[in-house]
């Protein structure tokens, strides 16, 4: 798929590369990562910074760092550092990208949870000084903005002559706009993922003959001969087992219990069946697609075709088939593979800023797991693809110097040498948005060896109001003989992000609404050691509606005569920025308009309330960013200030709720759980807005992601505040108040008033007892 066999062949293995891995630490005795750990082995050294306890919760153990990453209880990095570094003999026959290079380990998480931003930096900063020439990180958070704080400090790393790789993220349900820090630093290497274009699986056998594949190296510890046993014989039902089961549901505990994919957790359907028994599962899939690893808790299952699905409901429990799991590995072709994962997210940043930069193998991707979990896994997310390319970097470090100069022109050399993906496996399909898939597949042996240089890699086109259409590229030839380039455009399809205040979810349909661009000269011959100039002009496409935020994008293509192909893509958004709608003033989740605030027992007020601010009863502001903002407060203004409420209400949101299940757990305001939406923000910041008196800020943050998508049933889809006190820690004086709500528009300038969106809350009157 890229070339890297082509490499290992003439004998490139990464020798005298360092890389930092900063994730779950890894399990180095395991044979095919060196079994030792320390100088001269293959992991070289690190740091653990939190220990096995920690997981960045509150009320947990606190971090226990030392000088041991050793993960045997995660697998995580471990997985990451197969992929990198695996020594070629194993059971598997796999082989680390670069697989003679040197490890640093630092373990950032531990056997569970989260990292918080002051570890992750520490992490990176110490990655820096023991001098990895690559640092790779695995892990992100939705954040959607340039100036997260880890990936600033990343981007610094790699403009000091390093290269840093960091996964794109996993969250293409929820669809663009939705990048995740720290991969969204400007100068680093944000990856996506591409599925695999082989699976390794184990085939179950039907009774019939027919056999059944799964993903997995080892078989279903699973009794042959038991009954088969449906939860639903309607192969189309949405939420097949998301409910309790029917009282009438006979014992399940010698039976093999087939249900479908759909609604909620793998984990919550095999709970309902394991309340009869249950012990043995085969989930069957909702689409056509390729197969994928599941999460089923303790419960001993996996997850089978559509296909397979329906045929043992429909044909299977009727005549009474049985399936047994005889150790029968196989390798098959994938139908989707070489095409994007659909997990993998898409960007752009809200600040237009090209992410992920490419794409790699990252579906199905078989590596080494801790020695006490297996030795081997096959796992699935961005997480793979980033290794990927951190070991493609130890590769060109190799091939084309240790340098600084090298580092700055690797993501360049990634980008132009990369092949874009189409959306679909028909033949008429348009290529995957840029947003999506960057500047495509990477290919390692035609960036490490290419002769020319396209730049820049990136042309940022921006929105309407700020458009960029004119772009100057510059093509070096650095090879030693003249080379001449024709010059073309090919157009990726254009993706409509928003419907009505909501994003469109993915996978998102493209359009065939591509730009114009005109590149003069089309062709031009460049000599030897030369750097000549290429105009392109790009008008973004017309007859599109702007209130979808169209997303466009394509590439410029340089094919010379010398065989070579080199590209530069572009990416633009059909609407101006600044009319994107931040806060969420719908009612069509809630069934109650946001923002809101609720008295003690959870009911919206729409009147002078009175708190006490002791336990419970104290306001609480519930609110949803339908799009990433610059900067958001929360204040306290006095209630006779009058302040411009710029959320008009409509009711013109009929069209969007009959496009969402009404099923949906935000669709309606539930009284009971309201409290459960609270979530421990950050108390900072403080300031004034315009000529309005503030009596205090109670909440502010910079740079701040948009909610996920209600329409995932995600529950995050909204965020909460509540109200005890000012952000500086100071009490609330007895008085009469209103919220003040402010949220800064993408392009907005912050010390125009105009350019916020505002809200202002009924009256709230604290009087303490």
């Amino acid at each position: 798929m890229t070339g890297v066999d082509k490499l290992h062949a003439d004998g490139y293995y990464g020798k005298g590369i360092k890389i930092g891995i900063i994730d779950t630490g890894i399990d180095y005795t395991h044979p095919a990562l060196g079994g030792k750990f320390g100088p001269g082995n293959k992991v070289i050294g690190g740091y653990d910074f939190v220990g096995d306890a920690y997981t960045g919760r509150d009320g947990t153990p606190p971090p226990s760092p030392d000088n041991d990453p050793l993960d045997q209880c995660n697998g995580h990095g471990t997985h990451v550092a197969g992929i990198i570094g695996a020594d070629p003999v194993n059971p598997y026959n796999i082989s680390g990208v670069a697989y003679e290079s040197s490890i640093n380990a630092y373990r950032v998480f531990g056997c569970d949870g989260s990292v918080p931003d002051d570890i992750l930096i520490d992490s990176l900063l110490r990655a820096y000084k023991d001098g990895n020439d690559v640092i790779t990180l695995s892990l992100g958070g939705a954040d959607g903005w340039t100036e997260a704080v880890s990936g600033v400090v990343a981007s610094k790393i790699a403009d000091a002559g390093r290269i840093v790789t960091i996964a794109a993220g996993n969250d293409g349900q929820y669809g663009s706009w939705y990048t995740s820090g720290p991969g969204t630093g400007l100068s680093v290497i944000s990856v996506g993922s591409i599925d695999n274009t082989v699976a390794t699986v184990q085939n179950a056998v039907v009774s019939s003959g027919r056999e059944i594949p799964y993903l997995g190296l080892a078989t279903l510890p699973i009794p042959a001969g038991l009954t088969l046993y449906a939860t639903s014989t309607d192969t189309t039902v949405a939420d097949d087992a998301c409910n309790p089961l029917p009282a009438t549901t006979p014992d399940l505990s010698n039976k093999l219990v087939i249900i479908r994919r759909g609604t909620c957790t793998f984990v919550s359907k095999l709970d309902n069946a394991a309340k009869f028994g249950a012990k043995y599962f085969l989930i069957y899939d909702n689409k056509d697609q390729t197969l994928s690893s599941i999460a089923t808790g303790n419960y001993i299952g996996a997850l089978i075709s559509q296909q397979d699905g329906v045929f043992l409901v429909k044909e299977g429990v009727p005549q009474n088939l049985t399936v047994s799991f005889p150790n029968n590995p196989a390798t098959i072709p994938v139908p989707g593979g070489g095409l994007m994962s659909s997990f993998s997210t898409y960007g752009p940043t809200n600040d237009m800023y090209f992410k992920p930069a490419v794409s790699a193998p990252g579906g199905n991707i078989l590596s080494t797991y801790p020695v006490p979990l297996g030795a081997y896994a096959i796992l699935s997310g961005t997480s793979m693809a980033t290794p990927f390319v951190a070991g493609s970097a130890a590769l060109l470090f190799q091939l084309r110097g240790k340098t600084a100069a090298t580092a700055k022109v690797a993501r360049t050399l990634f980008e132009n040498t990369a092949i874009p993906v189409q959306q679909t496996t028909a033949n008429t399909s348009l290529l995957e948005t840029a947003s999506h898939q960057g500047a495509g597949l990477i290919q390692v042996y035609d960036a490490i060896h290419a002769s020319g240089i396209l730049t820049p890699a990136e042309l940022l086109l921006n929105d309407t109001a700020n458009f960029k259409g004119t772009q100057i590229l510059k093509i070096t030839n650095n090879g030693k003989k003249p080379v001449t380039y024709t010059f073309s455009h090919i157009p990726a399809g254009t993706a409509p992000t928003i419907d009505g205040i909501e994003p469109i979810t993915g996978p998102v349909s493209l359009v065939n609404s591509p730009a114009t661009v005109s590149i003069v000269p089309n062709q031009l011959t460049v000599p030897a050691g030369f750097t000549l100039p290429v105009v392109a002009s790009i008008k973004a496409p017309t007859g599109l509606d702007a209130k979808t935020f169209p997303v466009y994008s394509g590439f410029i293509k340089a094919k010379g005569s010398d065989g070579s192909s080199l590209q530069s893509t572009y990416l633009g958004v059909a609407a101006s920025l600044k009319n994107a709608k931040i806060l969420d003033n719908t009612d069509a989740y809630f069934g109650v308009k946001l923002p809101l605030v609720t008295d003690k027992d959870g009911n919206p007020i729409s009147g002078p309330t009175t708190y006490t601010l002791n336990g419970s009863d104290t306001p609480l502001v519930i609110y949803r960013l339908a799009w990433g903002t610059p900067n958001f407060q929360l204040a306290l203004i006095d209630a006779k200030t009058n302040v411009t409420t710029n959320q008009r209400r409509s009711i013109d949101t009929l069209g969007e709720v009959d496009v969402r299940s009404l099923s949906l757990p935000h669709s309606t305001i539930n009284k009971r759980s309201i409290w459960s939406w609270l979530f421990p923000w950050l108390n900072q910041g403080s300031g004034t807005f315009n000529k309005v008196p503030l009596i205090g800020v109670l909440y502010q943050e910079d740079y701040i992601s948009r909610n996920s998508a209600g329409a995932t049933s995600d529950t995050n889809g909204y965020s909460a505040y509540q109200i005890t006190q000012f952000a500086n820690g100071t009490a609330i004086p007895d008085g009469s108040y209103k919220i003040l709500l402010r949220a800064l528009k993408i392009t907005g300038v912050p010390t125009k008033e105009e350019d916020y969106e505002v809200w202002t809350s009924p009256e709230i009157d604290v009087k303490r007892v």
